[in-house]
């Protein structure tokens, strides 16, 4: 009984020092950012090629209130966001821009400004096809 005792604390131990080893990785030069901007936010993801999220960051972090839908906001989550890349080694992103808010090109502009190198731009707002149910008419 005590040898299975023994047995599990050593299972504790490693799976705790090889949690304790993790360190950044380096990332590929190519990524892709998407700005994502709607009237209340501003959230700005970039990613590898393959999709998986190298860095992220939000209007809300900086600015709160009715001030984080401002394209500043947007501009400031941009730039963190891309910083965090850089130090991962980043260089190059295409951009991929989503919404209808203020910080859609603000958001461009910091990625620019944080030394990320631009090398496409394109527009993935959504278009509904006959959309929602419109209100119903007011009777006077």
């Amino acid at each position: 009984m005590n040898s299975q005792t023994k047995d599990v604390s050593s299972n504790k131990n490693r799976v705790t020092s090889s949690s304790k080893s993790k360190s950044k990785s380096k990332v590929s030069s190519v990524g892709i950012a998407v700005v994502k901007s709607t009237f209340n936010n501003t959230i700005v993801t970039i990613t590898n090629p393959n999709g998986d999220v190298v860095a992220f960051s939000s209007g809300g972090r900086t600015q709160k209130g009715a001030r984080k839908a401002t394209a500043f906001a947007g501009e400031e989550a941009a730039r963190t966001a891309a910083h965090k890349a850089l130090e991962l080694g980043m260089l190059e992103v295409h951009v991929k821009i989503k919404g209808c808010g203020n910080a859609r090109d603000s958001g461009t502009r910091g990625l620019a400004s944080a030394g990320l190198k631009i090398l496409t731009i394109s527009e993935l707002t959504g278009i509904p096809h006959n959309g929602c149910r419109r209100r119903k008419k007011k009777r006077v």
